[in-house]
C-alpha cells in the first residue's frame, strides 16, 4: 500500500529538514504495478484504484519508465534525486524492471546521486531481493502493524489467512543482508489500544526509524471514496480519533524516557520540527501540499497517492512534462487549498504550527481533520516536552537529554 510522503526516505531531523527546505516540491512517486498486489489487506486505499483503468494486471513498460526517469532528471534542478517506489507491491515489477531503472537513473542524472527508496509488504522480500537491495543503497519502508494478533487483523493474504510470518522472513532477510529500512505501521481499529506494546514490538523487531500513519476511510457502494463524497461512511477498521491520540501519547511516553536520538519516530520528528520554527518534512503537517507527484504505471500523474481519482488527474507523462505538471495552476490550487480552506477551528486553534489541518484525505469540506481530537490531545500531551527539547536545541545540546529528566521525573 501507500504510505505518507517522507516516511519511506527516512526520519527527517532538524538538519536536514531545514537543508532542504522546500525541495519536496520536486519529489517523484513512481507506481510501476499500479494497485497490483500479491495481499488483499482490508483496509487498503489503494487496492480500489484497479477499478479506475481495469482489471488487467499492470506493468509499466520500459520505454515508460525511461521516460518517467528522463523527465524527472530534466525537470529537477537539486543536486540530489529522490525516486520513491511504491504500491500496490513494487517489488511484483521483478528485479529485472528495477535493474533497468538503474540503468535509466546513471544514464540521465547527470552525475548526480539518485536515492531509491520502495515501500513493501515484505512477504515477497527473500536473500535476493535483500543482496539486490543492499548492493544498490536502496531504503526499504517495511509495512508492519505490530504483533502477530494485530498486523494480521486486516493484513491478510488473497486467501484470507495472516502475513506476519511472511513479514518476518522478509523482515530477517533485510537484517542478514544488512539493507538500511524503516517501518510503516499503520494505526487502525486493529491495535488502536496497543500503542506501547506495538513500539516496544517494533524495537525487538530492529526499527529504529518507525512511521505511525492513522487508517481513516470513507467508503461509499462498497468502495473507498475521498472525504468529499456526501454519500460516504466511515469504514469499520477506522481508527477513533480518541483512541488514534491516546495510541499515539502511548508510544511518545515509551520514547521519550530513554528512546530520544536512539529510535526515530517522524510524527515526534515532525512535531520537534514545528515547534522549532522549521518545515516538518512530513507532508501531512506542511502549510500547503501537492509536492509528491504519483505517477500511475500508465503515465497518469496525480498529486498525491492519496488523491488518484479522475477529477484530480494532472495529466499524462507522454502529453506533459513533470515540470509542466508541478507548476501548474491545477496542482497550485490542490496544494493552497489546504491552507486556504483551513475552518475558523483551525485557525484559532494553538496547535496550527505543527498540525496545519492533517492531511486533506482526513477533512471533509469546510471542517476540521476527522482525527482532530486525537491530534489536539496529542499536541496538548507532548507540548511541555517539546518545549523542553526546543530549549536545549537553542542552548546546543542534545534533545536526548531529556531522557535524563523524564526518568528523574518519573523516580
Amino acid at each position: 500500500m501507500g504510505g505518507e510522503h517522507g516516511g519511506v526516505g527516512g526520519t527527517i531531523t532538524l538538519s536536514e529538514a531545514s537543508r532542504f527546505g522546500s525541495s519536496t516540491a520536486f519529489s517523484l512517486m513512481l507506481k510501476p504495478v499500479g494497485s497490483r498486489c500479491n495481499l488483499r489487506c482490508s483496509y487498503c486505499y489503494y487496492l480500489d484504484k484497479s477499478c479506475i483503468y481495469g482489471g488487467r494486471e499492470p506493468l509499466m513498460s520500459l520505454a515508460l519508465l525511461e521516460r518517467c526517469i528522463r523527465d524527472f532528471c530534466e525537470s529537477c534542478d537539486l543536486p540530489e534525486l529522490t525516486i520513491e517506489w511504491h504500491g500496490g507491491e513494487p517489488l511484483l515489477a521483478g528485479m529485472d524492471f528495477f535493474r533497468s531503472a538503474l540503468a535509466f537513473e546513471r544514464k540521465y542524472s547527470r552525475g548526480r546521486p539518485v536515492h531509491n527508496t520502495l515501500q513493501t509488504n515484505g512477504t515477497l522480500l527473500n536473500a535476493e531481493w535483500a543482496s539486490f537491495f543492499h548492493d544498490n543503497n536502496f531504503l526499504i519502508g517495511l509495512s508492519l502493524d505490530g504483533p502477530e494478533d494485530v498486523h494480521d487483523r486486516f493484513r491478510h493474504t488473497v486467501s484470507g489467512g495472516g502475513t506476519f510470518r511472511s513479514v518476518m522472513h522478509g523482515l530477517e532477510a533485510l537484517h542478514r543482508g544488512r539493507v538500511e529500512f524503516n517501518t510503516l505501521t499503520t494505526i487502525s481499529k486493529a491495535g488502536e489500544d496497543r500503542g506501547a506494546d506495538v513500539y516496544r514490538f517494533l524495537k525487538s523487531a530492529g526499527s529504529r526509524y518507525m512511521q505511525f500513519m492513522p487508517v481513516y476511510e470513507y467508503l461509499s457502494a462498497g468502495h473507498i471514496a475521498p472525504s468529499s463524497d456526501m454519500e460516504a461512511v466511515i469504514a469499520p477498521w477506522s481508527v477513533e480519533p480518541e483512541a488514534f491520540g491516546r495510541y499515539l501519547c502511548d508510544v511518545f511516553d515509551e520514547w521519550v524516557k530513554e528512546n530520544v536520538g536512539r529510535y526515530f519516530v517522524l510524527t515526534f520528528d515532525a512535531a520537534l520540527s514545528s515547534w522549532c520554527g522549521v518545515q516538518p518534512g512530513i507532508c501531512t503537517f506542511c502549510e500547503s501540499c501537492g509536492g509528491n507527484l504519483t505517477v500511475e504505471h500508465n503515465g497518469d500523474i496525480y498529486p498525491c497517492d492519496h488523491f488518484v481519482y479522475p477529477q484530480w488527474r494532472l495529466g499524462n507523462i507522454q502529453d506533459i512534462s513533470l515540470r509542466e505538471a508541478s507548476t501548474s495552476q491545477r496542482l497550485a490550487a490542490f496544494g493552497t487549498a489546504k491552507r486556504n480552506l483551513l475552518p475558523e477551528t483551525c485557525l484559532r486553534c494553538p496547535w496550527r504550527h505543527a498540525c496545519n489541518g492533517g492531511c486533506p484525505k482526513h477533512r471533509p469540506p469546510h471542517d476540521v481533520s476527522a482525527l482532530c481530537s486525537g491530534y489536539t490531545a496529542f499536541y496538548s500531551h507532548v507540548a511541555p516536552c517539546m518545549e523542553k527539547m526546543r530549549s536545549l536545541l537553542l542552548s546546543g545540546r542534545a534533545p536526548s537529554e531529556i531522557c535524563l529528566s523524564e526518568n528523574r521525573n518519573s523516580l
